[in-house]
């Protein structure tokens, strides 16, 4: 159960989640440590100081579901919208969840480190001048330093609706930031780095490979939750024959879009 926090303004964490991914169906509640993906991916981000409420947003598809119910039965806060226009989806949901700064994080990412989130939130709050936008990673030019599946984006609700009001590529819809970044003379954009390059590195999940990595890491890390981020990039460094289960796992880049909106 993910308690509400209180602060002011609202700052709320939305995991987008669905069953229909292409390369991995089923991902988001396949068992890590014998636990649902989704579920580490909520319980790791409702540790973070700096966001109130946490939020899984899926989708109206049959076959979301059992999201649905798997939420419910957890006790998570939930929502359900359009499947291909997950910008929508997070609009609604931040509406609905009446959320002044939005937190963007995926489901597929069940290492999300409660500490970087509230570093990316913390500049975002803090940032001079104020930012509508921030992110500790984003395609090029920026790059990022963090692993990937780490990633946190956060903006402002007003930047958000902006985006919802006139974003009209596909990618756009579908990665639900990138109209703010690829609009900078616009937004007022902020990068948050680490003090190491480390964007090499994948955590997140879309290929079973990825999915056995993370199995791995959950074992060796005692099948428990409340690990640091740091903890996993010090085993990794002590079993650098990890990182070759899913190194030849390509990235996906933000203009790709499902085949299937079509």
């Amino acid at each position: 159960m993910i308690v509400l926090k209180s602060h002011t303004p609202k700052t709320v964490a939305i995991i987008q989640a669905r069953m229909g991914s292409s390369r991995l169906p089923g991902k988001v509640l396949k068992k890590i440590a014998g636990r649902p993906m989704l579920g580490w991916v909520v319980e790791r981000a409702g540790r973070a100081q700096t966001v109130d409420q946490v939020v899984v947003a899926t989708t109206t598809a049959p076959s979301d579901q059992a999201v649905a119910d798997f939420c419910t039965s957890a006790g998570y806060a939930h929502t359900r919208g359009d499947v291909h226009d997950v910008l929508d989806r997070y609009y609604t949901a931040a509406q609905e969840f009446e959320a002044d700064a939005i937190v963007r994080l995926t489901a597929d990412c069940p290492l999300i480190d409660p500490d970087v989130i509230d570093k990316t939130v913390h500049a975002f709050q803090t940032g001079n001048p104020p930012p509508d936008f921030a992110a500790n990673r984003l395609p090029p030019p920026w790059g990022r330093t963090y692993p990937i599946g780490l990633d946190v984006e956060v903006c402002s609700f007003s930047a958000l609706e902006q985006a919802w009001q006139e974003a009209e590529l596909p990618h756009q819809r579908e990665h639900v930031m990138p109209y703010l970044y690829e609009n900078e003379e616009r937004f007022n954009i902020l990068m948050v780095d680490y003090e190491q390059d480390l964007g090499h590195l994948r955590w997140t999940v879309d290929t079973p490979a990825d999915l056995d990595l993370i199995r791995e890491v959950a074992v060796h890390l005692g099948g428990r939750d409340d690990f640091s981020w740091l903890d996993v990039l010090a085993l990794l460094e002590r079993k650098p024959e990890l990182n070759e289960i899913n190194a030849h796992v390509d990235h996906k880049n933000v203009h790709d879009i499902d085949e299937r909106r079509k």
